[in-house]
């Protein structure tokens, strides 16, 4: 199941701006430095009806030093007794709060302030109110009005906002290891965002696969084949990690589902890859709670799509910048129903 902890964003890749210098907190200009008092007391001391559904150390809180409703993450309680590697803990964040400071784009969330009192490390963003992708695809809430489910069109807008902000980030060098729909974050008319990143390991553009608090924080079911192997991340991976979120939108099916209910291969893009090999399969293959609702030429350019992502050999994977514009045009063909398919979602 995905975890919806905030990504770390790593420098690296093929892309082009420098990485910036490690900073001091005084250098840090544009974000506010709240003080862990403030954050506190506009949580009532992170009481649990401040969180935000049921990710741990995610609160939704009103503070008035910045006149904002705001989305407070803790992201990592830090042992002052423990030296050398945990000692270099704050330079390495408030780093990593420097380069998120210059980071703007309508596709990746507000980064507002932090905290670094003492040994918290907290960051602050904008809150998003329409929650997670992830909330939308998978809510089995009844009470969920069925209008409000997403259609193709909107997954498809949403897919290409996605795709936009990803983009700027490897435009800036920033490898993105957050890429799941728990990490998706969505505003008002479902505008899609990146989640604010900034887990523990900051600035390494690696995976400890022997870490499983560290997997946990990049769902199995995203992950590109080289990075389980090897824990490497790239721009590569990061758009392996984006075919699987696109085909997860396109299914409604989990990226990693190991419950009984599923029978066979839990992880979806193994299960998806044969399928995709023929296209009078994709019909069958889309989340039945769309209802047949949608464009034959739109799903199989889409699917295509998916499967040039998810290929085994990262060379052999398209730039984000050919997704984007694959995407746009998908996103502008206008939906058909073309009645109920018979479905394989079953078929797992």
């Amino acid at each position: 199941m995905e975890n919806s902890s905030f990504p770390c964003l790593c420098l690296g890749g093929r892309n082009k701006k420098t990485p910036p210098a490690p900073a001091t907190e005084s250098a840090i200009h544009g974000v506010a430095a709240f003080s862990f008092k403030e954050l506190s007391a506009a949580t009532r001391k992170f009481r649990k009806d401040y969180l935000i559904g049921k990710e741990e150390g995610l609160y939704k809180a009103y503070l008035k030093s910045v006149n904002q409703v705001v989305a407070i993450k803790i992201q990592v309680v830090v042992d002052n007794s423990r030296s050398t590697e945990q000692g270099n803990s704050r330079e390495e964040f408030l780093s990593h709060v420097r380069m998120l400071s210059r980071l703007r784009h309508r596709n990746v969330v507000d980064f507002i302030g932090y905290c670094a009192d003492d040994h918290h490390r907290i960051l602050v963003h904008e809150f998003m109110p329409l929650c997670s992708l992830q909330d939308h695809l998978h809510d089995s809430d009844p009470s969920r009005d069925k209008a409000a489910r997403l259609d193709w069109n909107s997954r498809m807008k949403i897919a290409v906002g996605v795709s936009k902000g990803l983009g700027y980030l490897h435009e800036h060098g920033v490898v993105y290891r957050g890429m799941q729909c728990s990490n998706i974050l969505l505003g008002d008319g479902y505008h899609p965002k990146l989640s604010e990143p900034g887990m523990a390991e900051l600035g390494r553009p690696q995976v400890d696969i022997e870490n499983t608090q560290c997997l946990k924080r990049v769902a199995f079911g995203y992950l590109a084949p080289e990075t389980t192997i090897t824990g490497w991340l790239s721009m590569e991976s990061d758009v392996y990690s984006f075919g699987v979120v696109l085909l997860v939108m396109i299914t409604g099916r989990r990226a990693f589902d190991s419950s009984p209910a599923v029978k066979g291969e839990p992880r979806l893009a193994a299960w998806a890859q044969p399928l995709l090999e023929d296209s009078s399969k994709f019909p069958g293959m889309v989340d039945p709670a769309l209802e047949g609702r949608y464009a034959l030429a739109g799903l199989n350019r889409a699917m295509d799509l998916v499967s040039t992502c998810i290929r085994e050999h990262p060379a052999m994977r398209p730039s984000i910048g050919t997704v984007i514009e694959a995407l746009t045009h998908i996103a502008d063909s206008p939906a058909e129903p073309l009645g109920t398919s018979t479905s394989l979602i079953g078929e797992k």
